[in-house]
């Protein structure tokens, strides 16, 4: 596939994972918005939304995951992981994207290396109550040093990117 190609692919992923993400937050389709800009304008549209909630039905993390991983903008696949690390732990995000990483396409492979600096996002109480004093969230949720051990693992087995800065 030429590059050309595989970067349109790539392209029509984000924008199936961001308006999967945004139906199942009720935000429409964005169907007036040109289908060049569909993918960030979801993506913005959701950002809020994500953000408000405390919690989020089960349904909402292989969504969340899959546009983390497909957005192709480092800068901005935070819109996704930073929900799901407030909602379903850091574990299981970076586990996930472990995941990626082992079985992945190179695409996703790729997402998930610039997903998983996101994963490490500061925990702070105003973002959720859990993580007030006295809040009520099981620190197993967010334990995570053995996945970074695994992660640091598999990127030295597979030697995909020689010079690659773990996190």
């Amino acid at each position: 596939m030429a590059e050309e190609e595989h970067n349109e692919a790539d392209a029509r992923s984000f924008l199936s994972c961001a308006a999967e993400v945004a139906q199942l937050l009720d935000l429409g389709n964005a169907a007036d918005v040109p289908e060049a800009r569909r993918a960030r304008h979801l993506a913005h549209a959701a950002r809020r939304p994500l953000l408000e909630h405390a919690s989020l039905p089960e349904e909402f993390f292989g969504s969340l995951m899959a546009a983390a991983v497909y957005d192709p903008d480092p800068s901005f696949c935070r819109w996704f992981v930073e929900p799901a690390v407030y909602a379903f732990g850091r574990r299981r995000v970076m586990k996930a994207l472990l995941d990626y990483l082992r079985t992945g396409t190179d695409a996703e492979q790729e997402g998930a290396e610039r997903a998983w600096y996101c994963a490490h996002v500061p925990l702070r109480a105003d973002r959720s109550a859990a993580y007030a004093p006295g809040g009520s969230r099981d620190p197993a949720m967010d334990e995570s040093h053995d996945l970074v051990d695994e992660w640091r693992e598999t990127l030295r087995r597979s030697a995909r990117r020689p010079g690659y800065i773990e996190t």
